[in-house]
Protein backbone atom coordinates (compact mmCIF):
# COMPACT_ATOMS: atom_id res chain seq x y z
CA UNK A 1 0.00 0.00 0.00
CA UNK A 2 0.79 3.66 -0.90
CA UNK A 3 2.60 5.84 1.95
CA UNK A 4 3.96 8.74 0.05
CA UNK A 5 2.28 12.25 1.70
CA UNK A 6 4.22 14.26 -0.81
CA UNK A 7 0.89 15.82 -2.39
CA UNK A 8 -0.16 17.21 0.59
CA UNK A 9 1.19 20.16 2.40
CA UNK A 10 3.42 20.27 5.27
CA UNK A 11 0.83 21.34 7.04
CA UNK A 12 -1.51 18.92 6.59
CA UNK A 13 1.19 16.28 6.77
CA UNK A 14 1.63 17.39 10.38
CA UNK A 15 -1.86 17.57 10.98
CA UNK A 16 -2.21 13.94 10.22
CA UNK A 17 1.08 12.86 12.40
CA UNK A 18 -0.93 14.49 15.34
CA UNK A 19 -4.34 12.12 14.40
CA UNK A 20 -2.15 8.97 14.18
CA UNK A 21 -0.89 10.05 17.55
CA UNK A 22 -4.39 10.88 19.33
CA UNK A 23 -5.81 7.75 17.85
CA UNK A 24 -3.07 5.39 19.77
CA UNK A 25 -3.22 7.27 22.57
CA UNK A 26 -6.83 7.09 22.97
CA UNK A 27 -6.69 3.17 22.01
CA UNK A 28 -4.22 2.66 24.71
CA UNK A 29 -6.09 4.12 27.45
CA UNK A 30 -9.59 2.33 26.25
CA UNK A 31 -7.96 -0.94 26.63
CA UNK A 32 -5.65 -0.39 29.45
CA UNK A 33 -7.86 -2.10 31.92
CA UNK A 34 -8.76 -4.97 29.18
CA UNK A 35 -8.77 -8.47 30.09
CA UNK A 36 -9.16 -11.86 27.82
CA UNK A 37 -8.03 -11.51 24.25
CA UNK A 38 -8.45 -7.61 24.07
CA UNK A 39 -4.97 -7.60 26.11
CA UNK A 40 -3.62 -8.37 22.93
CA UNK A 41 -5.66 -5.90 20.79
CA UNK A 42 -3.61 -3.70 18.66
CA UNK A 43 -3.91 -1.36 15.55
CA UNK A 44 -2.70 -2.78 12.81
CA UNK A 45 -2.94 -0.32 10.06
CA UNK A 46 -4.27 3.39 9.58
CA UNK A 47 -5.32 4.39 6.11
CA UNK A 48 -6.13 7.61 4.95
CA UNK A 49 -8.12 7.84 2.37
CA UNK A 50 -10.65 9.52 -0.07
CA UNK A 51 -10.11 13.48 -1.60
CA UNK A 52 -6.95 13.74 0.91
CA UNK A 53 -5.40 10.39 -0.33
CA UNK A 54 -6.54 11.36 -4.13
CA UNK A 55 -5.30 15.28 -3.70
CA UNK A 56 -8.61 16.56 -4.69
CA UNK A 57 -9.73 18.11 -1.36
CA UNK A 58 -11.58 21.07 -1.34
CA UNK A 59 -11.12 23.78 0.96
CA UNK A 60 -13.71 26.60 0.49
CA UNK A 61 -15.17 27.71 3.86
CA UNK A 62 -15.90 31.26 2.54
CA UNK A 63 -17.21 30.59 -0.80
CA UNK A 64 -21.88 30.08 -0.61
CA UNK A 65 -21.55 26.58 -0.23
CA UNK A 66 -18.82 26.80 2.76
CA UNK A 67 -17.69 23.27 1.82
CA UNK A 68 -14.07 21.67 3.40
CA UNK A 69 -13.15 18.06 3.40
CA UNK A 70 -12.64 16.31 5.62
CA UNK A 71 -9.65 13.89 7.00
CA UNK A 72 -10.94 10.30 6.04
CA UNK A 73 -9.47 7.58 8.19
CA UNK A 74 -9.92 4.20 8.29
CA UNK A 75 -8.34 2.15 11.88
CA UNK A 76 -7.44 -1.77 11.21
CA UNK A 77 -7.71 -3.47 14.37
CA UNK A 78 -6.74 -7.14 14.82
CA UNK A 79 -9.57 -8.47 16.28
CA UNK A 80 -13.82 -7.54 15.85
CA UNK A 81 -14.59 -6.80 19.18
CA UNK A 82 -11.98 -3.52 19.04
CA UNK A 83 -14.27 -2.11 16.35
CA UNK A 84 -16.89 -1.49 18.82
CA UNK A 85 -18.03 2.11 18.51
CA UNK A 86 -17.71 2.65 22.40
CA UNK A 87 -14.44 1.47 22.59
CA UNK A 88 -13.61 5.04 20.31
CA UNK A 89 -16.13 7.41 21.73
CA UNK A 90 -12.92 9.00 23.23
CA UNK A 91 -11.28 9.04 20.70
CA UNK A 92 -14.13 10.65 18.41
CA UNK A 93 -14.46 13.32 21.33
CA UNK A 94 -10.92 14.11 21.33
CA UNK A 95 -10.63 14.83 17.56
CA UNK A 96 -13.28 17.29 17.99
CA UNK A 97 -11.76 18.86 20.90
CA UNK A 98 -8.35 18.91 18.89
CA UNK A 99 -10.30 20.64 16.11
CA UNK A 100 -12.44 23.16 17.70
CA UNK A 101 -10.92 23.97 21.13
CA UNK A 102 -7.45 23.28 20.94
CA UNK A 103 -7.29 24.15 17.55
CA UNK A 104 -3.91 21.57 17.10
CA UNK A 105 -6.31 20.80 14.32
CA UNK A 106 -7.46 23.11 11.28
CA UNK A 107 -9.16 20.91 9.42
CA UNK A 108 -12.06 17.91 10.71
CA UNK A 109 -11.28 14.32 10.93
CA UNK A 110 -13.49 11.27 10.57
CA UNK A 111 -12.36 7.91 11.18
CA UNK A 112 -13.94 4.09 10.55
CA UNK A 113 -12.94 1.32 12.68
CA UNK A 114 -12.66 -2.50 10.99
CA UNK A 115 -11.02 -5.53 11.66
CA UNK A 116 -8.79 -7.23 9.02
CA UNK A 117 -11.25 -10.31 8.83
CA UNK A 118 -13.86 -7.47 7.85
CA UNK A 119 -11.83 -5.57 5.24
CA UNK A 120 -10.69 -8.36 3.64
CA UNK A 121 -13.99 -9.63 3.47
CA UNK A 122 -15.13 -6.42 1.97
CA UNK A 123 -12.51 -6.78 -0.62
CA UNK A 124 -13.85 -10.27 -1.12
CA UNK A 125 -17.49 -9.63 -1.96
CA UNK A 126 -16.60 -6.64 -4.24
CA UNK A 127 -17.71 -3.91 -2.07
CA UNK A 128 -16.55 -0.31 -3.62
CA UNK A 129 -15.88 1.66 -0.97
CA UNK A 130 -13.08 -0.74 0.43
CA UNK A 131 -11.76 -1.41 -3.02
CA UNK A 132 -11.34 2.35 -3.79
CA UNK A 133 -9.48 2.53 -0.45
CA UNK A 134 -7.13 -0.41 -0.96
CA UNK A 135 -6.63 1.23 -4.62
CA UNK A 136 -6.20 5.30 -3.60
CA UNK A 137 -5.52 4.92 -0.10
CA UNK A 138 -2.16 6.33 1.73
CA UNK A 139 -1.16 3.96 4.83
CA UNK A 140 -0.31 6.34 7.91
CA UNK A 141 1.02 3.18 9.68
CA UNK A 142 0.87 -0.52 9.02
CA UNK A 143 2.29 -2.70 10.83
CA UNK A 144 4.61 -5.95 9.07
CA UNK A 145 1.60 -8.38 8.33
CA UNK A 146 -1.29 -6.66 7.23
CA UNK A 147 -1.79 -7.18 3.87
CA UNK A 148 -5.20 -6.40 2.60
CA UNK A 149 -6.15 -9.28 0.19
CA UNK A 150 -6.24 -8.62 -3.76
CA UNK A 151 -9.97 -7.24 -4.25
CA UNK A 152 -12.56 -9.35 -5.88
CA UNK A 153 -14.82 -7.25 -8.64
CA UNK A 154 -18.27 -8.27 -8.06
CA UNK A 155 -20.69 -10.10 -10.65
CA UNK A 156 -23.01 -7.50 -12.26
CA UNK A 157 -25.80 -8.79 -11.84
CA UNK A 158 -25.33 -9.38 -8.58
CA UNK A 159 -24.08 -5.59 -7.59
CA UNK A 160 -27.26 -4.47 -9.83
CA UNK A 161 -29.80 -6.67 -7.59
CA UNK A 162 -27.73 -5.42 -4.57
CA UNK A 163 -28.18 -1.48 -5.20
CA UNK A 164 -31.77 -1.88 -6.37
CA UNK A 165 -32.53 -3.84 -2.72
CA UNK A 166 -30.70 -1.60 -1.26
CA UNK A 167 -33.00 1.51 -2.32
CA UNK A 168 -35.70 0.07 -2.08
CA UNK A 169 -35.28 -0.54 1.24
CA UNK A 170 -33.43 2.49 2.50
CA UNK A 171 -35.02 4.83 0.67
CA UNK A 172 -38.75 3.62 1.60
CA UNK A 173 -37.74 3.61 5.37
CA UNK A 174 -36.40 7.14 4.97
CA UNK A 175 -40.04 8.48 3.68
CA UNK A 176 -41.42 6.59 6.26
CA UNK A 177 -39.77 8.44 9.21
CA UNK A 178 -40.65 11.51 7.22
CA UNK A 179 -44.15 11.15 6.73
CA UNK A 180 -44.06 10.57 10.61
CA UNK A 181 -42.29 13.37 11.96
CA UNK A 182 -44.53 15.31 9.47
CA UNK A 183 -47.54 14.18 11.43
CA UNK A 184 -45.83 14.57 14.73
CA UNK A 185 -45.36 18.28 13.77
CA UNK A 186 -48.80 18.43 12.83
CA UNK A 187 -50.27 16.88 16.31
CA UNK A 188 -47.30 19.62 17.61
CA UNK A 189 -45.34 16.93 19.13
CA UNK A 190 -42.05 18.72 18.17
CA UNK A 191 -39.35 16.53 20.26
CA UNK A 192 -40.45 13.20 18.46
CA UNK A 193 -40.87 14.96 15.00
CA UNK A 194 -36.93 15.94 15.25
CA UNK A 195 -36.47 12.95 16.23
CA UNK A 196 -38.18 11.21 13.24
CA UNK A 197 -36.45 13.79 10.95
CA UNK A 198 -33.11 12.45 12.28
CA UNK A 199 -34.18 9.15 11.47
CA UNK A 200 -35.39 9.98 7.79
CA UNK A 201 -32.39 11.97 7.00
CA UNK A 202 -29.80 8.93 8.49
CA UNK A 203 -31.65 6.40 6.40
CA UNK A 204 -31.50 8.51 3.25
CA UNK A 205 -27.57 9.18 3.88
CA UNK A 206 -26.95 4.96 4.74
CA UNK A 207 -29.56 4.47 1.37
CA UNK A 208 -27.14 7.03 -0.98
CA UNK A 209 -23.72 5.22 0.36
CA UNK A 210 -24.65 1.62 0.10
CA UNK A 211 -26.07 2.37 -3.41
CA UNK A 212 -23.17 4.11 -4.46
CA UNK A 213 -20.10 1.79 -3.07
CA UNK A 214 -22.19 -0.98 -1.24
CA UNK A 215 -20.94 -0.04 2.42
CA UNK A 216 -22.29 2.49 4.86
CA UNK A 217 -20.84 2.42 8.64
CA UNK A 218 -23.05 2.01 11.60
CA UNK A 219 -23.36 5.24 12.83
CA UNK A 220 -26.04 7.91 13.64
CA UNK A 221 -24.21 10.95 13.52
CA UNK A 222 -25.79 12.12 10.69
CA UNK A 223 -22.84 14.94 10.31
CA UNK A 224 -20.06 12.38 9.76
CA UNK A 225 -23.00 10.40 7.51
CA UNK A 226 -23.05 13.80 5.30
CA UNK A 227 -19.24 14.08 4.95
CA UNK A 228 -18.89 10.90 3.72
CA UNK A 229 -21.72 11.06 0.88
CA UNK A 230 -21.00 14.73 -0.13
CA UNK A 231 -17.56 13.43 -1.24
CA UNK A 232 -19.30 10.91 -3.62
CA UNK A 233 -22.00 13.41 -5.40
CA UNK A 234 -21.71 17.07 -5.52
CA UNK A 235 -25.34 17.44 -5.56
CA UNK A 236 -25.65 16.15 -2.25
CA UNK A 237 -23.42 19.01 -1.12
CA UNK A 238 -25.79 21.78 -2.08
CA UNK A 239 -28.63 20.31 0.08
CA UNK A 240 -27.17 21.82 3.50
CA UNK A 241 -26.77 25.39 3.36
CA UNK A 242 -23.26 26.63 5.20
CA UNK A 243 -22.98 29.64 4.40
CA UNK A 244 -25.27 31.15 7.40
CA UNK A 245 -24.89 30.21 11.00
CA UNK A 246 -28.73 29.64 11.49
CA UNK A 247 -28.64 26.77 9.09
CA UNK A 248 -25.63 25.11 10.77
CA UNK A 249 -27.01 25.36 13.84
CA UNK A 250 -30.07 23.90 12.83
CA UNK A 251 -28.63 21.16 10.96
CA UNK A 252 -26.70 20.68 14.20
CA UNK A 253 -29.94 20.55 16.57
CA UNK A 254 -31.37 17.63 13.98
CA UNK A 255 -28.15 16.05 14.35
CA UNK A 256 -28.18 16.11 18.13
CA UNK A 257 -31.92 15.05 17.92
CA UNK A 258 -31.41 11.43 18.10
CA UNK A 259 -30.23 11.17 21.36
CA UNK A 260 -31.62 14.72 22.94
CA UNK A 261 -34.96 14.85 21.22
CA UNK A 262 -35.96 11.55 23.43
CA UNK A 263 -34.05 11.98 26.57
CA UNK A 264 -32.81 15.62 27.61
CA UNK A 265 -35.78 18.03 28.85
CA UNK A 266 -34.02 20.77 27.99
CA UNK A 267 -33.98 20.38 24.05
CA UNK A 268 -36.29 22.57 22.32
CA UNK A 269 -37.09 22.89 18.71
CA UNK A 270 -39.66 25.20 17.17
CA UNK A 271 -42.49 24.53 14.49
CA UNK A 272 -40.81 27.22 12.56
CA UNK A 273 -37.06 25.02 12.72
CA UNK A 274 -38.89 22.20 12.34
CA UNK A 275 -40.70 23.51 8.83
CA UNK A 276 -37.08 24.68 7.63
CA UNK A 277 -35.72 20.97 8.65
CA UNK A 278 -38.60 19.57 6.47
CA UNK A 279 -37.71 21.65 3.51
CA UNK A 280 -34.18 20.03 3.59
CA UNK A 281 -35.43 16.75 3.97
CA UNK A 282 -37.45 17.09 0.76
CA UNK A 283 -34.72 18.27 -0.88
CA UNK A 284 -32.20 15.46 -0.13
CA UNK A 285 -34.81 12.74 -0.62
CA UNK A 286 -34.38 14.54 -4.06
CA UNK A 287 -31.34 14.42 -5.01
CA UNK A 288 -30.72 10.79 -3.07
CA UNK A 289 -33.55 9.83 -5.37
CA UNK A 290 -31.97 10.90 -8.66
CA UNK A 291 -28.04 9.90 -7.70
CA UNK A 292 -29.07 6.25 -6.55
CA UNK A 293 -31.16 6.36 -9.60
CA UNK A 294 -28.73 7.26 -11.97
CA UNK A 295 -25.93 4.80 -10.19
CA UNK A 296 -28.70 2.02 -11.33
CA UNK A 297 -29.32 2.64 -14.34
CA UNK A 298 -25.25 2.80 -14.66
CA UNK A 299 -25.07 -0.76 -13.06
CA UNK A 300 -27.53 -2.18 -16.10
CA UNK A 301 -26.14 -0.97 -18.61
CA UNK A 302 -22.95 -2.66 -16.96
CA UNK A 303 -25.26 -5.81 -16.28
CA UNK A 304 -26.94 -5.94 -19.81
CA UNK A 305 -30.15 -5.24 -18.45
CA UNK A 306 -32.55 -3.19 -20.40
CA UNK A 307 -34.98 -1.15 -19.31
Amino acid sequence: MKTDLSHLPHAKQRELGHIVQFLFEEFADAIVMAEGKRKAGRILKIILFGSHARGDWVNEPHTAKGYVSDYDLLVIVNQQELADLDLWHNAEERLIRETQVTKVLRTPANFIVHSLKQVNDALAQGRFFFMDIARDGIALYQSSETELHQPKPQDPMEALEMAQEYFETWFSSAMQRYELGKHAVQREFFKPAAFEFHQAVESLYHCVLLVLTFYTPHRHNIAFLRSLADKLDSRLVGVWPRDDRRSRALFTKLRDAYVKARYSKHYNISAEELEWLASRIEALGGVVRQVCSEKIAELKRTAGVIG
